[in-house]
C-alpha cells in the first residue's frame, strides 16, 4: 500500500511536470503596436518641447504670501507689458510672480528699469526659460 501512494504521486508528478512543457501560444491584438506608436510619438513630442529650455534670467516682480495681491500684479504686468509672459508659481506659503524669458542678464536689466516704475523692488534672478522658435531662427 505504501508503494502504491509512492507510485502514484510520482505518476501525478510526472503528469504535472509534463503540462509545464507544453508550450505557449501568445495572441497579440494589433491595436497594442498603434498604441505603442501613439505613446512614441508622445515621448518625441515631450523631448523636443523640453529641448525648447535653457538657462536664463527672469524678474522676480512679487513674493507675497496674499494671492489676490499676486493675481493683481500679474494683471498689471499684461497691460503695461504684453510682450512679457508671466509665471505665478505657489511656492508655500509665497506666491511668486516672475515674467519674461530673457537670454542675458542684460536684457533682464532693461526691463528691470521699465518694471520699476510699477513694481518697488524688481530683482533679476536666474531661472530655466523657455526658447520660442522665432528666436532660435535670429540667433542662427
Amino acid at each position: 500500500m505504501k508503494y502504491f501512494f509512492i507510485f502514484s504521486f510520482v505518476l501525478v508528478a510526472m503528469g504535472a511536470f509534463a503540462q509545464d512543457t507544453a508550450s505557449v501560444v501568445i495572441h497579440k491584438d494589433p491595436r497594442i503596436d498603434i498604441l505603442l506608436k501613439k505613446q512614441g510619438d508622445a515621448n518625441a513630442a515631450i523631448r523636443k518641447a523640453n529641448a525648447r529650455t535653457a538657462k536664463g534670467y527672469r524678474l522676480l516682480v512679487i513674493n507675497t504670501n496674499k494671492r489676490d495681491e499676486a493675481i493683481a500684479a500679474k494683471t498689471k504686468i499684461y497691460t503695461n507689458f504684453p510682450e512679457l509672459k508671466a509665471y505665478l508659481v505657489y511656492q508655500s506659503p509665497y506666491f511668486k510672480l516672475k515674467v519674461g524669458n530673457f537670454r542675458t542678464r542684460d536684457e533682464a536689466l532693461e526691463y528691470q528699469k521699465s518694471l520699476g516704475v510699477y513694481f518697488p523692488k524688481v530683482f533679476v534672478v536666474n531661472d530655466i526659460i523657455e526658447i520660442t522658435p522665432e528666436k532660435d531662427s535670429e540667433n542662427e
